[in-house]
């Protein structure tokens, strides 16, 4: 795991608000787990409503809550004046996502001035069992405000 260190002290609070700016977290039922210099987890229980018609997770909530990971991760490195959007990502589906919750994790693997990029990952906890069922390479771009 890469060592950063955070521009903003204050990184943790800022990801926190801006993350319940982000309309489609709440709709979708997900929440914060853990927010560290270079790396956020954001989990999402098990729903009816956000399932494909097989009953998997839909791959386009699997992907946006590990694209809010990865550009979360990439905001815990930015100045206060900056934000980040995504400017391109590529996700693998490795396995159906079934399990009662999914944990998505977002790691920084290079952070740059302009472009930061970042791994994520999308883990499927069924009866205490973690699986693998994503896999996510994905580019940030620095806004600044």
């Amino acid at each position: 795991m890469n060592i950063f260190t955070p521009s903003n002290p204050a990184f943790e609070d800022r990801v926190r608000e801006s993350f319940t700016k982000q309309t489609i977290m709440a709709t979708l039922g997900a929440s914060l787990v853990s927010i560290r210099a270079g790396e956020v987890l954001i989990e999402l229980p098990y729903a009816p409503h956000i399932l494909q018609q097989q009953g998997f997770l839909h791959a386009g909530v699997t992907t946006t809550i590990v694209d809010s990971a990865c550009g979360y991760a990439a905001l815990t490195l930015m100045p206060d004046d900056a934000d980040v959007v995504s400017v391109e990502f590529k996700i693998n589906m490795l396995a159906p996502a079934v399990g009662e919750r999914f944990i998505a994790r977002g790691q920084v693997v290079k952070a740059g001035k302009t472009l930061t990029i970042c791994t994520g990952e999308v883990l499927a906890v069924k009866n205490g069992e973690e699986r693998a069922v994503a896999l996510m390479q994905a580019t940030m771009m620095t806004v600044e405000r």
